[in-house]
């Protein structure tokens, strides 16, 4: 089979004014071109929908991450097809890729095989500079708050106190530690600071959770920076920062319109990770394409209790958005990981380790069914290697869940091969739900309690244990008003405790919180776990060895 850049470079991409004029019905005069195969959506038009019934969401998600992969962006992809092939109007709203893991470890997210958003190297590369304009939005702030103290210092800020980042899209662990001003008092009051990767800065999670020009300037001003030294917060607004910030965003705000391989029309929009931020694509796409489609596919990042949990305790609290129905991607091999199974084992049967295996699939159905209310199907993303007897076993082992499993080859198929996903998804959406929709915690739960809340609800942990740092922290953000904020918790994707390497599902662990930031402009507070770092490094051999540039112009290796 060809690689996935192989089949991206040999696919026949239509205009974009083609896909937007005949599977959503936007004349050309609404979109801002980039090229012939992407474009922006005027908002102004957006706006204009305001009155039209919105379509039906369809939340992807998966089970806890494992090194062999599960396809969740593949299969949203698919999934999306499979619908649009069907007959239906539907798109995928989906995440831009952030470049760190491009060149570091896990590669591109514009799907992979015969399942992929196109074109697929301007997607996974700078895209239309949505994270460019985030980026230097972010480090304006930064550099207007060492002017302000430079200057003067008006507001008397405690230059201990800073807290706001500057921001690279790159993995750098050099750069998460650093000092500032340093060379004389010409350049600053010298203080340490640090980096973020911009997918998990604020102003990212701010980007994807506003819908309008005059919102995104509010939460802008809203952005705590820092205390002063009678420790009252430093905003962003306080620093006459949030104007400027506003403009330079302006023309981001606006969602990307894209192309499947089949046509499908597609929201490429935002992309904050869910490990160590809210892991969303933007408010914005997601209900333009509500609006303009009958059925929405999108995806929260990485397991069920990361990425789904802050749909729906983050995003759907923030938007009053709601999925009808939520499609959990699962694989043969990635179940016998969490049963225990080797890496170099996962192509030989095991039906065992698919049993040991599914307890992690099983608490991850009853945390979407039970918790978050929302009913769901299991996608089986088959892979070569797989056995019947195996895909057979997984069926049966979801049914006995009470949850229907679909196997699904749209990795080598395309949409045909997520036909049966599609027709149950469409199933599980027409049938009566027995479920409630609700949020993990109640909005006046005080923050360490929400905290506990996720903790034993969702990852089975036993307690929760803080360093007195992040406990002094947390008190400090409650007294300042913003207890009432959703927690947004950082941790490792791998397990559902804080340890990457305890697979399955684990019960009664600690989880223990290392550090808390405030995060008032998003509108929550970002809760950190475990050894999680908010600027990534690079693995011993980054994806980047194996990305070059041929002599004709063609790029090659990127995944």
């Amino acid at each position: 089979m060809l690689s996935d850049i192989e089949i991206a470079n040999a696919a026949e991409l239509r205009p974009i004014r083609d896909v937007a004029a005949e599977t959503l019905g936007i004349d050309e005069q609404h979109l801002v071109p980039y090229g012939r195969y992407k474009a922006k959506v005027d908002l102004g038009y957006l706006s204009s929908l305001a009155d039209r019934p919105l379509g039906r969401l369809v939340l992807m998600t998966a089970i806890s991450p494992t090194p062999p992969g599960e396809g969740k962006t593949t299969t949203t992809v698919g999934l999306t097809d499979a619908l649009h092939g069907l007959g239906h109007r539907a798109m995928a709203c989906l995440r831009e890729p952030s470049m760190g893991p491009v060149f570091g470890m896990k590669g591109g997210a514009a799907g992979g095989g015969y399942s992929q958003v196109v074109p697929m190297t301007d997607i996974n590369l700078h895209f239309t500079g949505d994270f460019a304009a985030i980026a230097a939005a972010n480090n304006l702030l930064a550099a207007l708050i060492d002017n302000h103290i430079h200057h003067g210092n008006e507001l008397d800020i405690d230059v201990r106190s800073v807290t706001w980042k500057r921001v690279v899209d790159m993995n750098d662990r050099a750069l998460r530690e650093v000092n500032v001003a340093l060379g004389g008092r010409a350049n600053g009051f010298p203080r340490e600071d640090g980096f973020d990767i911009v997918v998990a800065s604020e102003l990212m999670a701010i980007f994807c959770l506003t819908e309008s020009w005059a919102d995104l300037k509010k939460r802008i001003g809203d952005i705590v920076v820092g205390y002063t030294r009678a420790m009252a917060p430093v905003t962003a607004r306080e620093l006459k920062a949030d104007g400027a910030m506003a403009v330079l965003l302006r023309d981001a705000l606006a969602p990307n319109l894209v192309q499947t391989l089949e046509g499908a029309p597609a929201f490429v929009h935002g992309g904050p990770f869910a490990n160590i931020a809210h892991g969303c694509s933007s408010v914005t796409a997601t209900r333009a394409g509500l609006r303009l489609a009958d059925y929405v596919v999108t995806e929260a990042g990485f397991g069920a209790d990361l990425g789904a949990e802050k749909f729906v305790d983050i995003k759907c609290r923030k938007s009053g958005l709601r999925p009808d129905v939520a499609v959990v991607v699962a694989t043969v091999r990635a179940l016998k990981y969490h049963g225990g199974v080797a890496l170099a084992d996962l192509g030989t049967e095991d039906l065992g380790a698919l049993e040991a295996g599914m307890a992690n699939l099983r608490r991850h159905l009853n945390n979407i069914r039970h918790v978050y209310g929302v009913p769901c199907v299991v996608a089986v993303n088959r892979f070569p290697t797989d056995t019947e007897a195996e895909v057979e076993k997984v069926v049966e082992l979801v049914a006995a869940e009470g949850v229907r499993a679909y196997p699904a080859t749209h990795f080598a198929d395309g949409g045909t091969g997520a036909h049966d996903l599609a027709k149950g998804v469409l199933q599980a959406i027409d049938e009566p739900s027995p479920y409630e929709f609700s949020y993990t915690y109640p909005d006046d739960l005080p923050l360490a309690e929400k905290v506990e809340a996720i903790a034993t609800r969702l990852y089975g942990a036993g307690h929760v244990t803080w360093d007195a740092k992040a406990r002094r922290r947390l008190q400090r953000i409650e007294r300042d008003g913003f207890g009432e904020l959703p927690v947004c918790i950082a941790k490792t994707q791998y397990s559902f405790s804080t340890d990457p390497g305890l697979v399955g599902a684990p019960s009664g662990h600690e989880l223990h919180v290392r550090e808390v930031r405030l995060s008032a402009g998003a509108g929550f507070v970002v809760v950190v776990c475990g050894d999680m770092m908010t600027m990534p490094g690079l693995p011993r051999d980054p994806s980047a060895a194996r990305i070059d540039l041929a002599d004709d112009g063609t790029i090659l290796g990127l995944s």
